[in-house]
């Protein structure tokens, strides 16, 4: 008999009809009623795919007595209830690696785009503004970037950036030794060095806030934040009265901290550039993360060990 999955998370166009040749498959999201569709299924269901921003919750979790394994599109794991599940023994797949050079590009992309003003020319020309309120930008080759997480994506960032003649830094729990950048034991004094900070580290108890007011007054007037991690990562109240009091020069944020909202003020700051949590979200590299889904499950199934699991 097959196996019967929950869809609890936006997918990619490629899973559900591959799912469908494998598995019976309930919408959670799509039903009419979410709450009859769990009562009905609920014990049945031994599979979940989600993503890492939905996640599952624990009310979700609570309904799925027989669950033996998540299978999640993206990397994240903070929106995944990964201490209850692992107690449980239920496994848990994400999609690292796919998504790197998509985050990486974003990343600099973001860069480029807050000191070089390219979002305000976008709207100057647009409203016939031309250079009105426009000033001059600022130079991103030959720069200092620091790195906060120098993981998969971090490293493919910092390649990126060799590019750009930049001289590099990174601050983490330990210090890589195969690489050729230099490590600050201390967030602060990473701070202090840069002139962009990328924040590319996950979400969760360890990272909350660490971006808070002392690392940004490290960073200073002539410092540009990108974020392209988690937006929970940055205290968004220090980050704002920041770039009011112009203690930053600007910012680049991809994820906010409790989205889909993003405080008011930074929608009117012409030195932030803004977007939706979309960094990873190519046609191509959404399809290779919705395959790793499918792939984690079929495998998980099929008595095989996962491809990508979260150890």
């Amino acid at each position: 008999m097959k196996a019967e999955i929950l869809i609890a998370g936006r997918m990619p166009p490629n899973v559900i009809e591959q799912l469908e040749e494998d598995f019976i498959v309930h919408d959670w999201n799509g039903a009419a009623d979410p709450q009859a569709l769990l009562a009905a299924v609920g014990p049945r269901i031994r599979g979940v795919a989600t993503n890492a921003v939905q996640g599952v919750t624990p009310e979700l979790l609570d309904a799925l007595p027989n669950l033996e394994i998540i299978a999640s599109s993206g990397i994240g794991t903070d929106a995944l209830q990964l201490e209850r599940v692992r107690a449980a023994g239920i496994k848990v797949a994400v999609t690292p690696d796919v998504l790197n050079d998509d985050v990486a590009d974003m990343a600099i992309a973001r860069m480029l785009a807050v000191a070089r003003k390219i979002c305000q020319g976008d709207r100057n020309v647009r409203a016939g503004r031309w250079l009105e309120g426009m000033g001059l930008g600022y130079r991103v080759s030959g720069k200092r970037l620091g790195i906060l997480g120098l993981g998969r994506i971090g490293r493919v960032i910092a390649r990126r950036a060799e590019a750009f003649d930049m001289e590099i830094g990174y601050h983490q729990r330990h210090r890589n030794l195969d690489v050729p950048y230099t490590y600050f034991d201390s967030l602060v004094e990473l701070a202090r060095f840069s002139d962009f900070l990328v924040v590319v580290v996950p979400g969760g108890p360890a990272t909350e806030k660490m971006v808070n007011r002392e690392v940004l007054e490290a960073l200073g007037p002539e410092g540009i934040l990108i974020n392209v991690g988690r937006g929970s990562t940055v205290d968004e109240q220090a980050l704002v009265a920041a770039l009011q009091e112009g203690r930053i020069r600007g910012a680049g944020l991809d994820v906010f901290a409790n989205e889909p909202h993003v405080p008011p003020e930074l929608l009117a700051m012409d030195q932030v550039v803004l977007a939706p949590h979309y960094a990873s979200a190519t046609i191509e590299t959404r399809l290779a993360m919705g395959q790793l889904v499918v792939d984690n499950l079929r495998a998980h199934f099929s008595g095989k060990p996962l491809l990508t699991p979260v150890e």
